[in-house]
Parts: C-alpha cells; sequence; structure tokens
C-alpha cells in the first residue's frame, strides 16, 4: 500500500517536485539492477560439474580459535587448567597446520599440471601458427569452457588473509606469555614445566602455520594469474580461428531441428511450472516486481506530460535551471523501465525451469539491460525530450531514431533472450543454425537502423558535396554488421559474436559518455547565460558609477585611465575553454574505455609494452633497471598534451562551475585560476618524466641547486612573483583604487604577477613591481572608505566676532553638496597669530575628486560670506624698523 501512496503522491504532485521523480527513478533502477546482479551471483553459484571449483574456500572450523587465556595464573588448579587448554590449542593447530600443507600440495600439485599444460599449448601453437582446423578450433574452446568454469572461489584469498592475521595475532599473543614466564619459577615445578613445554610447541606450530599459509597464499596468486594468461592464450588464438563450417545445405534441417527444439509443446509446461515454483521461493521480489510494473504502466502518461512540462523553460534565462534537464532525464528513466521491469519480472519466473528455463532467464535479464539502453535512446529523442528541447539535437536524426527504435527493439529483444539458447552447450548445431540465424537477423536490422539515423547526415554543404567524413562514418557504421554477418555465415561465428558484442558495447559506453557530456554541456550553457546576464548588470551598474566618477575627474581637474583591466575573464573565453575541457574529458574518457574494451579481443594491441626502447638505472645495487617501453613513451605524450590543454582551458572552467558561485572578489579568482594552473603544469610534469622513467631521486639534487641558483640569480623577480601572490590574496589594493606607494600617487590600473601599473593625475602610467606594496609603506585611499577628509584655513582680522565668523563658516560647509553629513563638518578657531585669528574648516568628500572642486567651492563661498558679513580677511602685517648709526 505504501508503494500505491507514494505512486499516487507522485502523480498528484509531479508538475512540482521533479526530485521526486528522479529519486523514484534512481531507486527502481538500482532495486533492478541489484536483483540483477543478486540473480546472476546466485546462478553462478548453481551446482556445477565437479571441477567447478577445485580450490575450495577453507572452511571457518578450520581457523583456530585464540587461545582462552587472558593472562598465566599462578595456582596450581589454574596452572591444570592452563595446561588442558594449550593442549586442546595445540591439537587444534597442528589439525589446521596438516589441513593446510595438504591444501597446498593440492594447489601445487594442480597448478604445475595447469602450468604443464600451458606451456604444452604454447609450444604446439608456435608449431602450427594459424593452420589450425576447425576440430582443433572447438577442442580449444572446450578447454576455454573448462577454465572458465575452474575458477578460484571469490573468497579465497580474503579467507587465506583472514587465517594469517588470526595467527599473527596468536603468535604475539604467545610471545608476550613467554616473555611473562620466569625461568626460575618454573625449576622443580612440573606443571610449570608443561605449561611451559606447551606453550614453546604451540609457538612452533603457529610458526609452521604461517609460512605454510603464506606459502598457500602465493600458491594460490601464481594459480590465479596462471589461469588468467592460459585463457587470454586461448581467446587470442580462437578469436581468428573459425569455429564452424560455412553455411550449407545441411544447415536447414539443422534450424528445422532447432525450431522445433525450441518450440517443443512441452516447454510450455516446464516454464509454468518454474513460474509457480519461483513464485513460492520468492513471493516478496515476484510481488514487488508486479506492483512496480503496475506502478510505472499506471504513471506513464502523467510522466509523459511531466517530461514535457521539465521542458518549458527551457531558454528562459530567468527561469532556466539545469534541475530541469536533470528531471527530464528522470522522466526518461522510468518511461524505460517499464519495459525492463517486465522483463526481470519474466527472467525470475522462468528461472526454476531446468537447464532452458536458466538459459532463458539469462537471455530474459539481457533482453532487459539491452531493452533498457536503447529504450533510453527512444525517450532521449522522443518529442518534448531531451535532445530535443535540452540539447537541441538535429531534428532529422531525432525523427529517424524515433521512427526506426521501435522496429530495432522488435528485432533485438527477442535476438537477446534467444542468444543464451543458441549458445548454451546443449546442442552445437544449434548454435552453427538457429544461431546464426538469429545473429544474421540481428545484425540486418543494426545496419538498417544504422542507415536511418546516420541517413540525414549526408546533406550536401553549401558547395554541394557531401562531407568525407561523413561518407565514412557512414560506410563504416552501416557495414560493420553486415561484414560481422557474413563472417558468420562463412564460419567465423564466434568471431563475429565476440567483435559485434563488443561493439555494441562500445556503442553503450560512448552513448553514456556523450550523455554525460551533453548533461555537462548544458550546466555549462545554462551557467554561461545567467552569468552573461550578471555580467550585463555589473556592466551597467559600472559604466553608470564610471560616468559619475568622470565627471567629478573633469570638474577636479585630475585625469583618470580610460579603462581599468579588471582581471575577469571574457565570457566568450570563458565559454570555449569550458567547451574545450568538457570535449577532452569526453574525448579521454572514451580513449580509455576503449582500450579496457578492445585489448582484451586484440591482445596484440599488448605489444606496445614489449617494445624497450632504452633502460634506466637502478636506484640502489643488485636491482633491476627500468625498462621504458613504446606505451611509456606514447603515455607520457598522451600526459604531456592533457597537462598542456588542461592548463589552457581550466581558467574558463573554474570561472563557470566553482568561482563564479562564489562570493569572490575579480582579484580572488584570478590567484586561485593562476596557482590552479601552476600545480596542473608542475604534477603533469612530474607525471610526464615519470612515465619516460625520471626518478625524483636522482633529479631533487639538481632541482634544490636550481632552486638555489633562482633564488641568488633572479631573487628580485622571484620576489616580486610571490609578492603578487600575496596582493592577489590578501587584497592590500584592488583595480581602480587610489594609492601612494613610494612618493607615488595614482589609480591602480593592472595587477600582474610582477608589477603593478598606476596611473598618476597626469595619465601616466607607473609600473610598481610588486615587492614595493608590500615591503614599504602603502596607503591605500579607497581600501575600505573612500570618504576623506578636506581642511580649510581661514584667517580674520583681530576685532572681528569670533562666534559669528563660526556660525559663517558653519553655514558654508552646511550648504555645499559635496559635503557629506556623515561625519559631520565642523569649524575651530585654532591660532591667534600675529596678522589674524585663525580657524580650521574640517569636512568630509566622498571621493578624491571631490577635493579640487570642493575646496575650490569653499574659498570661493568664504570670501563672498565674510565680506558680506562685513569682515576682514587681513593681509600679513610686519613692523619694519630701521636703525642708522649716528
Amino acid at each position: 500500500m505504501s508503494f500505491w501512496r507514494n505512486c499516487s503522491g507522485l502523480r498528484r504532485h509531479q508538475q512540482g517536485a521533479p526530485g521526486r521523480f528522479l529519486s523514484a527513478s534512481i531507486g527502481c533502477l538500482i532495486v533492478v539492477l541489484s536483483w540483477s546482479a543478486a540473480a546472476q551471483q546466485k546462478d553462478s553459484t548453481r551446482p556445477e560439474t565437479p571441477e567447478a571449483a577445485p580450490i575450495e574456500v577453507p572452511a571457518a572450523s578450520e581457523t583456530p580459535a585464540p587461545v582462552a587465556i587472558d593472562e598465566l595464573s599462578e595456582s596450581r588448579s589454574g596452572i591444570q587448567a592452563e595446561i588442558r587448554t594449550l593442549q586442546e590449542a595445540l591439537t587444534q593447530r597442528q589439525q589446521a597446520l596438516e589441513n593446510t600443507r595438504e591444501r597446498l600440495a593440492f594447489a601445487e600439485t594442480w597448478r604445475k599440471r595447469l602450468q604443464s599444460e600451458y606451456e604444452g599449448l604454447q609450444r604446439r601453437l608456435a608449431t602450427a601458427g594459424l593452420d589450425l582446423t576447425r576440430e582443433y578450433a572447438n577442442l580449444l574452446r572446450r578447454r576455454l569452457d573448462r577454465l572458465e568454469r575452474q575458477h578460484l572461489a571469490d573468497n579465497l584469498t580474503e579467507t587465506i588473509k583472514g587465517q594469517l592475521e588470526a595467527a599473527r595475532m596468536e603468535q604475539f599473543r604467545l610471545e608476550e606469555f613467554d616473555a611473562l614466564l620466569q625461568p626460575s619459577e618454573a625449576t622443580g615445578n612440573a606443571l610449570a614445566q608443561r605449561r611451559t613445554e606447551l606453550l614453546t610447541k604451540l609457538g612452533a606450530a603457529v610458526t609452521a602455520h604461517l609460512e605454510a599459509l603464506n606459502n598457500y597464499f602465493a600458491s594460490v596468486n601464481a594459480t590465479q594469474e596462471l589461469i588468467i594468461n592460459y585463457q587470454s592464450l586461448l581467446r587470442q588464438r580462437l578469436f581468428w580461428l573459425p569455429s564452424t563450417d560455412p553455411v550449407h545445405l545441411q544447415s536447414f534441417p539443422e534450424l528445422v531441428s532447432a525450431l522445433a527444439w525450441l518450440f517443443d509443446p512441452g516447454r510450455g509446461r516446464d516454464l509454468a511450472k518454474g513460474a509457480q515454483a519461483a513464485v513460492r521461493s520468492h513471493p516478496a521480489l515476484s510481488v514487488f516486481l508486479a506492483l512496480l510494473l503496475a506502478g510505472l504502466a499506471a504513471s506513464r502518461t502523467r510522466t509523459r506530460r511531466a517530461l514535457d512540462a521539465a521542458g518549458q523553460s527551457i531558454g528562459n534565462v530567468a527561469r532556466d535551471r539545469i534541475r530541469h534537464t536533470f528531471a527530464g532525464l528522470g522522466y526518461s528513466i522510468i518511461l524505460a523501465l517499464t519495459g525492463t521491469v517486465a522483463l526481470m519480472l519474466l527472467a525470475l519466473l522462468v528461472s526454476p525451469a531446468g537447464d532452458f528455463g536458466a538459459e532463458l532467464s539469462t537471455g530474459f535479464r539481457n533482453a532487459a539491460f539491452l531493452f533498457f539502453l536503447l529504450s533510453m535512446v527512444f525517450q532521449v529523442a522522443r518529442p518534448g525530450g531531451l535532445g530535443e528541447r535540452h540539447f537541441k539535437w538535429r531534428a532529422a536524426t531525432l525523427d529517424a531514431i524515433r521512427r526506426g527504435m521501435p522496429r530495432l527493439l522488435i528485432v533485438m529483444v527477442p535476438a537477446a533472450i534467444l542468444t543464451p539458447l543458441t549458445e548454451a552447450a546443449i546442442e552445437e548445431s544449434f548454435r552453427d543454425s538457429l544461431g546464426r540465424v538469429v545473429f544474421a537477423v540481428a545484425s540486418i536490422a543494426l545496419a538498417l537502423f544504422s542507415h536511418r539515423v546516420l541517413k540525414p547526415g549526408l546533406a550536401p554543404d553549401a558547395s554541394g558535396k557531401v562531407p568525407l567524413t561523413s561518407r565514412l562514418i557512414y560506410l563504416a557504421v552501416v557495414a560493420t554488421p553486415l561484414i560481422l554477418m557474413g563472417f558468420s555465415l562463412y564460419g567465423y561465428h564466434y568471431t563475429a559474436v565476440q567483435l559485434e558484442g563488443t561493439l555494441f558495447i562500445t556503442a553503450c559506453w560512448v552513448g553514456v559518455v556523450a550523455l554525460f557530456y551533453y548533461l555537462a554541456l548544458r550546466a555549462l550553457s545554462v551557467r554561461e547565460r545567467r552569468l552573461t546576464l550578471e555580467r550585463l548588470r555589473e556592466q551597467r551598474a559600472a559604466e553608470r558609477e564610471m560616468a559619475a566618477v568622470r565627471e567629478a575627474a573633469d570638474a577636479s581637474g585630475e585625469g583618470l585611465p580610460a579603462t581599468l583591466d579588471m582581471p575577469e575573464m571574457d565570457l566568450q573565453d570563458i565559454s570555449h575553454q569550458s567547451k574545450t575541457l568538457l570535449r577532452i574529458l569526453a574525448a579521454a574518457l572514451t580513449v580509455v574505455g576503449l582500450w579496457m574494451l578492445w585489448a582484451n579481443v586484440f591482445p596484440a594491441f599488448r605489444f606496445l609494452d614489449e617494445i624497450t626502447l632504452w633502460t634506466v638505472a637502478p636506484l640502489a645495487d643488485g636491482g633491476q633497471p627500468l625498462a621504458v617501453t613504446l606505451e611509456d613513451l606514447l603515455l607520457s605524450l598522451l600526459l604531456g598534451t592533457a597537462t598542456v590543454m588542461a592548463a589552457r582551458n581550466l581558467p574558463g572552467m573554474l570561472e563557470v562551475a566553482v568561482l563564479s558561485r562564489m562570493e569572490l572578489a575579480p582579484g580572488t579568482g584570478y590567484a586561485i585560476t593562476t596557482l590552479a594552473t601552476y600545480v596542473i603544469v608542475i604534477i603533469g610534469v612530474v607525471m610526464t618524466f615519470g612515465a619516460l622513467g625520471a626518478q625524483w631521486s636522482k633529479l631533487q639534487w639538481l632541482v634544490a641547486a636550481l632552486g638555489v641558483g633562482l633564488g641568488f640569480g633572479l631573487q628580485e623577480i622571484v620576489a616580486n612573483f610571490v609578492s603578487g601572490i600575496i596582493i592577489l590574496f590578501e587584497r592590500p589594493i584592488r583595480v581602480g583604487d587610489t594609492v601612494t606607494v613610494g612618493g607615488k600617487t595614482g589609480t591602480v590600473a593592472r595587477i600582474r604577477i610582477r608589477a603593478t601599473t598606476l596611473i598618476d593625475w597626469d595619465r601616466k602610467e607607473q609600473i610598481v613591481p610588486n615587492k614595493t606594496f608590500v615591503t614599504q609603506d602603502l596607503t591605500n585611499w579607497t581600501l575600505s572608505d573612500a570618504i576623506t577628509r578636506v581642511i580649510v584655513r581661514v584667517g580674520v582680522a583681530y576685532g572681528s566676532d569670533i562666534d559669528t565668523v563660526h556660525d559663517l563658516l558653519s553655514d558654508v560647509a552646511m550648504a555645499n553638496s559635496r559635503v557629506v553629513r556623515d561625519p559631520p563638518p565642523a569649524v575651530f578657531c585654532v591660532a591667534l597669530a600675529d596678522s589674524s585669528i585663525n580657524f580650521e574648516m574640517r569636512v568630509f568628500v566622498k571621493s578624491m575628486l571631490d577635493i579640487m572642486p570642493l575646496s575650490h567651492e569653499l574659498h570661493a563661498a568664504i570670501t563672498h560670506t565674510l565680506r558680506d558679513a562685513g569682515i576682514q580677511i587681513p593681509f600679513p602685517q610686519r613692523d619694519i624698523h630701521i636703525k642708522t648709526d649716528a
């Protein structure tokens, strides 16, 4: 009932809660995939042939329990109890030692037999070359099947590690007991002597058990490595050998027999009984999948409406958010899960119906995985879906996918269901007849679908010609399934199946990478549009402020820089760098995935690691020289290229993804991107040279010497560089600030990593090293507050009324619009001078550019006001006394 309530709540609130749909879709997907993994694990543990696991996992009883003694006793009864405990522990340890030695002997015997078999096959294959018959290839295939069944238990090594850890702990405890024993106390005491002897024997048994376990662990690891190499050798040779005869007239009767076997009326009864058994054995899971299927089917209409609604705000800068795209992805997953859950339910129901049911269950699981992938492609391409509204893909391609995908599903889902039945070792002729027919039909369907999807890309360009790249891609994608079909019909069915399966997984991997690429590209585009809007608003505000400043500068007669070099990136550079870095990451993920997938199909790719270019001397005497191969050289070139590309394009990605979301000043963001670029370059250089065999222990003295040389030879440059970083982070000055340093006053126009540019009032550019701002006294007139005090001095004649003068000057200050009210202006009588009574008018202005206009306005107003009030501003008076000699 809770499930239905949740589904009802989702339907009611689907328009306002996209996160719930996304959570539900992810939850459903996790449940289905978790059950699939559990089912596959359960199927893998079904009873197999007697050689399924030659080396069994040691039972828990083979690990002796720790000795049940916390501390040694001194009483007679306590020592007797300890002797019994030690005797029992010694018996268990000796039995465990014997079991481990038997397992070790068996593992060594089996490993030597496999080693001999492996080396003999290597010699025979080297002699025969590629001239092998189909019968010999079938023998190799059966041997590969046997090796795949003879896998080691998954938890074997972990169990041995657990036994080793328990034995080490026991050895440590016994050493502590031995250290507490006093030899003088055991003299003449038979019980104490017996306890000492048992402790000694138990310690020796534990030591021997540790040695046996270490040997057993090494033998198991060597066996596992041998099995992997053996399987790799067989796959490498089988891949290019025919697995059957070419299609001939006898293949048609075999096809009829295979179809008769497949549609045997008794299959229905067996599957019905298996379904009943599955419901009885897994009632909760069966009911859950059935209810989940019903809920998904009932909510499809509302989910499609929600998917359409998620794209309504796309393109609207004010309302567009990346969460709409993730919500659309969640709705697409929900729509794709309906058929997936149905196929998983069928896989559960048919699994108990014998060997046929087990293989059919595997087919249904494979079909569920295939259906989910193809259905996701269809949902992304649906009208109003992610491809059309969110990613802006080509309309013709989306239309071709929408029309071709249902037809492809009709063919590929049954093919995925039948493939395990035809490939199973039930009847080899079924694989050669029905299996090849199924493979051929699936290949033709893939070729037709590829033709429909890629055909719109063959449209002529402006010159009337179809681009050569488009034609090559079209021919390769369409022809590959048909060529593989020809291989299968000619007898290379195993090769064709392996290649097409790997190609399908490759296409899935490329599709997943492309989906994440477009999701990231969509997130960047949304952020870039919002960042553009914010920048436009900030730019308009800055232009209005700059206009006011320029007006004040013109009135004051001071020069201002035409432009200030704000340390922020251009939006076009940000967009270009972000997209470039995304393409690099997507290409790197694609290449890594392709290499991992195809390295197993083409072991010949590994020849790059066998071509040694040079060797590096070992660090220690007697060590092995380090070989630098062609693969290492290619890896170093790849790392170097990645470092250069990342260093060039990282600032744009950081600006969009991180820095634009933080409340940072432009200088701080510039410092972060600069230091991040330095770190990337340093790490990339170290990794690049490391891949070429350069060892840090050999280079550290050279680096230290270079550091000392740079410190002495370029100390001023280094000091300015470090000071530039300090300025960018500590920010004692900013672009646009008015500063005074070293007797120079001007506006900060540019902050660079070595020097800062000041533009003084005469419009001259002063290049000041960054070290000056860090080591010398600095006055920043506008760091935290641009308000500045101005003092105007006035002298009046003796005999003037001081109170009247004070009131007049105060009125003049309050009447001027440039004078700020907080702090308020003040007038003081400061001195009785020789010729006048001196007053000071102290006022504050908003900007330094107001100082000269305000000074002019105040002096003019004071002169007029005092003259109108009849108050005289005296001239300086001097008395001259002339003495003459009589």
